[in-house]
């Protein structure tokens, strides 16, 4: 949970730094937000595989 929060903090800061140095971010919202899913579908996919496999390698024997 504290993860989740550093990582909601630091985008506020760097929204924040953002509107003070009024600089327009570097890609449109969906575009990012589009982005950062297929980041965290991509973090999740070795883990997942990997308990996939050792579940059946469990059921098989």
């Amino acid at each position: 949970m504290e993860s989740y929060i550093f990582s909601l903090l630091a985008g506020l800061l760097a929204g924040v730094i953002y509107s003070v140095v009024r600089v327009r971010s570097p890609a449109p919202p969906i575009i990012a937000l589009v982005g950062l899913l297929g980041m965290v579908i991509g973090a999740q996919l070795i883990p997942m595989g990997h308990q996939i496999l050792m579940s059946t390698s469990l059921l098989s024997r």
